[in-house]
C-alpha cells in the first residue's frame, strides 16, 4: 500500500477549511486559549480520519497509521514518543508544566475485514487477506476517528502544556478487533510489554463512536460493555456418499442439531436477568462436494456475557451440550475457547468525575446513560491495570435513530462527521479536569 504524501494532508486541510460542517457543540465550554486550540485542529482532524478511512489496515498491520501517529506527536515535540510497542502500538507522554498526576488517554488504530458499501469520496477500495481469505478491508467501527480525535488531543493539549498539571499519556493501540490465534489482544500485549513504564496513571479514559445522537455521549458506572470468547467447535464424522449417509456418520447435521441447542443455553439454561449470555454462531465451514457427506465440520462463532461469574459454567454448558449431541450420532467434538475481552465495567467515583466534567465541557442534557451492551472492547484490560472509565459518543446524523442506523462492523457504518468534535471535547474534558490546572481546566 502506497503512503499518502504529507501534502495530501496539507491539500485536504485548505479544502476541509471550506467545508468544516458546523460545530456538534454550540456553548463555549473551555477557556478561550483552549477554543483557539480546538478551532484550529478541527480541519487536521477531518484530514487524518479521512486519510485513515481511505487506508485501512488490520490487526497488527497498522504501520501506516503509526507512522503518520508518531510524525504527528513528534512534530508536537512530546517528551517521548515511543514506536512499535505491541509491535504497531504507539505512545508518547507529555509532561505539563507543573507537577500532577498521570493520566492515559487511549484510542484503538485496526479496521476489519469488512468491504465498504457506503458512497464516500474518501472510501475504502483497500484489499487484503484475513485467515487465508481475500476481503476487502473498512473502518466499520470508527477507529479511524478515534486515532484522528486523540491525535488532534494531543495537538490542543501540548499547545497548553505549560498549564498543564500532571503529565498524560497518549495511547494508540493497534489490534483491539482481536488476537491472532493463540496470540495476545492489543491491550494486553501493550501492558505485557511495559505500557506506562515508570509512569503509574491514576486514570485511563477511552471513547467509541456509536450509533447514537450526535453530539451525545453516554456514559455509566459498572458493567457497560460484555465480555467476548471465540468459540471453535470442530465436529469429526466420517466421510460417505450422499446417497448412503447410514454408511457414515454426517457432521453436517450434527453441526446443525449443536448449532440449534446451542441456543437453549442462554434461553434456557442460564439467568436472563443475572446472567446474561449470547452464544453466536457465525461461520461454518465443511464438505468440497454437494454429494459427499464429508470427515469433518468447523463451527467458529463468539460467546458473550455480561457477569465474569458466569464464564466458567457457561463454558462448562457449551462443552456438554456439544459432545452429547456428538456422541448421540457417534461423531467426536473437539470445542476451543479462546479469551479475546473481559466485561468493561466503569468504576462508580471516577466515573461520577468524569460524567460531571463532561456535563460541564458539553452540557448536561448531551450526557446520556444506558443499560449495559453484549458489545466487546478489550479496553477492559486497560481497566485491570488503572482505573478506567470509558464512554461511547453518538456519530448518526440528525434525524437518524439508532434503530435506522448501521451498526458497527457494517459495511454501511457511517460516522457524521462534527459528532468528531463533541468526542475532542470531550476527551479534553476528561483529560483537563484531571489534569488542567491554572488557565487549562475544563470549567466554563
Amino acid at each position: 500500500m502506497r503512503e499518502k504524501s504529507p501534502t495530501w494532508i496539507a491539500a485536504a486541510m485548505i479544502a476541509l477549511g471550506s467545508m468544516l460542517p458546523a460545530a456538534a457543540t454550540a456553548q463555549t465550554a473551555f477557556p478561550a486559549p483552549i477554543e483557539t486550540s480546538i478551532a484550529q485542529a478541527l480541519p487536521r482532524m477531518l484530514a487524518w480520519r479521512r486519510d485513515f478511512h481511505q487506508n485501512p489496515e488490520l490487526s497488527y498491520e497498522e504501520v501506516r497509521t503509526a507512522r503518520i501517529v508518531a510524525r504527528h506527536l513528534r512534530s508536537l515535540r512530546l517528551d517521548e514518543v515511543r514506536t512499535g510497542v505491541a509491535q504497531t502500538g504507539v505512545v508518547g507522554v507529555l509532561r505539563g508544566g507543573r507537577p500532577g498526576p498521570v493520566i492515559a488517554l487511549r484510542a484503538d488504530m485496526d479496521a476489519l475485514p469488512v468491504t465498504e458499501e457506503v458512497d464516500l469520496p474518501f472510501a475504502s477500495r483497500v484489499r487484503g487477506t484475513y485467515n487465508g481469505q481475500p476481503v476487502g478491508i473498512m473502518h466499520a467501527c470508527g477507529h479511524d476517528t478515534h486515532v484522528a480525535i486523540l491525535m488532534a488531543a494531543a495537538s490542543v493539549l501540548a499547545a497548553r502544556r505549560e498549564d498543564l498539571a500532571g503529565t498524560i499519556i497518549f495511547v494508540f493501540q493497534p489490534s483491539e478487533e482481536g488476537a491472532p490465534a493463540g496470540g495476545l489482544g492489543g491491550a494486553r500485549r501493550m501492558l505485557a510489554e511495559n505500557l506506562f513504564g515508570d509512569l503509574a496513571p491514576e486514570a485511563i479514559f477511552g471513547l467509541h463512536a456509536w450509533p447514537g445522537p450526535s453530539g451525545t455521549v453516554t456514559i455509566s458506572p459498572g458493567p457497560f460493555m460484555a465480555g467476548a470468547d471465540q468459540l471453535t467447535i470442530i465436529v469429526n464424522g466420517r466421510q460417505t456418499h450422499g446417497a448412503q449417509p447410514h454408511r457414515g456418520i454426517d457432521p453436517v447435521v450434527v453441526s446443525a442439531q449443536i448449532i440449534s441447542a446451542l441456543q437453549t443455553i442462554p434461553s434456557r439454561q442460564m439467568d436472563a436477568v443475572r446472567s446474561p449470555v449470547i452464544v453466536t454462531i457465525g461461520s461454518i465451514h465443511g464438505g468440497v462436494r454437494y454429494n459427499i457427506i464429508p470427515d469433518r465440520v468447523e463451527l467458529q462463532g463468539t460467546i458473550r456475557y455480561l457477569n465474569p461469574d458466569t464464564r466458567e459454567d457457561l463454558y462448562a454448558r457449551i462443552r456438554r451440550t456439544a459432545e452429547q449431541i456428538a456422541a448421540s450420532a457417534g461423531a467426536t467434538v473437539e470445542v476451543s475457547i479462546q479469551n479475546n475481552a473481559i466485561p468493561v465495567v466503569n468504576p462508580p467515583e471516577p466515573t461520577a468525575r468524569a460524567g460531571a466534567a463532561l456535563a460541564r465541557a458539553l452540557g448536561a442534557e448531551n450526557v446520556l446513560s444506558d443499560q449495559p451492551n453484549m458489545v466487546a472492547e478489550d479496553f477492559a484490560f486497560f481497566q485491570q491495570a488503572v482505573p478506567g472509565v470509558f464512554f461511547y459518543y453518538g456519530v448518526n446524523p440528525p434525524g437518524v435513530s439508532p434503530a435506522e442506523a448501521a451498526p458497527n462492523h457494517s459495511p454501511r457504518f457511517f460516522v457524521h462527521e462534527p459528532a468528531m468534535e463533541t468526542a475532542l471535547r470531550a476527551m479534553l474534558a476528561v483529560a483537563l479536569e484531571r489534569v488542567g490546572g491554572a488557565g487549562a481546566s475544563g470549567q466554563p
